[in-house]
């Protein structure tokens, strides 16, 4: 019963910290009680006493991101009903130390759809329309209202994130979810009442692809995420429905940037004339880290660096830098590195995107 306490107490408290903030969170945020606001701040790590002094002298200190794409949902046009594309991006923030235990952890999600119909024809979609995460939604993404839930996703998800504070991620795994993706831990289920088995497995992806960063054992880690979406009719081609979600995390020791960790993904769903589904659904998308040079920017755009290899660039270049820093990086008309700067030589890409995530991040 104790434990039970504590975990809610550490839910109530991590979301009446941020209340005020709008989010694009997953952690600790207060559900919004009205339509968020068109930015909103990024997710933040519950806050957590930590005794740097406890930590051993020298002991790693790692940034670990991961996104985990979905399009499996996506179904076929039919005379009855229209078909859809459908996403869902699991994405997990974390910081662990030398031997895998991690001191902070964030998780968010998106969530979306294109329509179709039997005539390859786009229906149901509004590429003005924010996409907004889970976390960033707080009670308008409805549990509580139509589901009848105790808890909203986004104070479900960050009581999981909390129980992982402290857990190696085969700890985590073995404590946290049971067989059928549920929760197994009693306290945690008395809150986390949805499948979270999608949920574990991204911050234990976020673990396995922690890097060693220079940051200190206070600073805030910080979660960002902007999505857009387009479609295409069938013309010539198949048709062609995509979700993009650009993701951030960053610690931060003040107003200073102290490490970046920066990814991509473009899920893409086609169809033919008919609104058949022709990409495999079987396949989650690659992230543009995973994908690597398969990518395709060396051998199809002549770039000396891949676009991971760019992204991570500006990541170390914006480390130990302010967001208003970061916000004024010398750009050109198509927001590229201004020619001249040092960022131009190694980052040939647009970093307007990457700029955007970065003051999303430190809201």
């Amino acid at each position: 019963m104790k434990r039970t306490i504590s975990i809610l107490t550490v839910c109530l408290l991590a979301i009446s910290l941020l209340a005020g903030c709008g989010s694009s969170t997953v952690v600790v945020q207060a559900p919004a009680t009205e339509a968020p606001a068109t930015e909103a701040p990024a997710t933040e790590a519950p806050a957590e006493t930590v005794d740097a002094a406890a930590e051993a002298t020298g002991s790693a200190i790692k940034l670990g991101l991961a996104i985990l794409p979905s399009i499996s949902g996506s179904k076929d046009a039919t005379a009855e009903e229209n078909g859809k594309a459908s996403y869902d991006v699991t994405v997990a923030a974390v910081v662990v130390n030398g031997d895998g235990v991690i001191k902070q952890c964030i998780i968010d999600c998106v969530g979306s759809s294109i329509g179709f119909d039997t005539k390859g024809q786009v229906v149901d979609f509004d590429p003005a329309k924010e996409i907004l995460s889970k976390n960033e939604l707080g009670e308008n993404y409805g549990m509580k209202a139509y589901a009848g839930s105790a808890y909203e996703w986004n104070e479900q998800v960050a009581a999981l994130a909390q129980f992982a504070v402290g857990k190696t991620a085969a700890e985590l795994r073995a404590g946290a979810v049971d067989e059928a993706g549920k929760a197994k831990d009693a306290d945690l289920a008395t809150v986390a009442t949805i499948h979270i088995g999608s949920y574990v497995e991204a911050v234990e992806k976020a673990v396995a692809n922690a890097q060693e960063v220079e940051a200190g054992w206070e600073d805030v880690l910080k979660l960002a995420i902007i999505s857009s979406a387009k479609a295409d009719p069938v013309g010539e081609k198949d048709g062609l429905a995509q979700l993009d979600v650009d993701v951030a995390a960053i610690t931060m020791n003040g107003d200073t940037i102290t490490a970046c960790a920066i990814d991509s993904v473009q899920a893409k769903v086609s169809f033919d004339a008919n609104g058949a589904i022709t990409t495999d659904l079987t396949a989650a998308p690659q992230t543009k880290n995973e994908l690597g040079e398969g990518y395709g920017m060396k051998a199809y755009a002549g770039a000396t660096y891949e676009w991971n290899e760019q992204a991570a660039n500006f990541a170390a270049y914006v480390t130990g830098k302010t967001a208003a820093e970061v916000a004024g990086i010398a750009i050109n008309d198509s927001t590229k590195p201004a020619e001249g700067t040092d960022l131009a030589a190694t980052v040939t890409i647009s970093i307007g995107g990457f700029q955007n995530l970065i003051a999303k991040a430190a809201k």
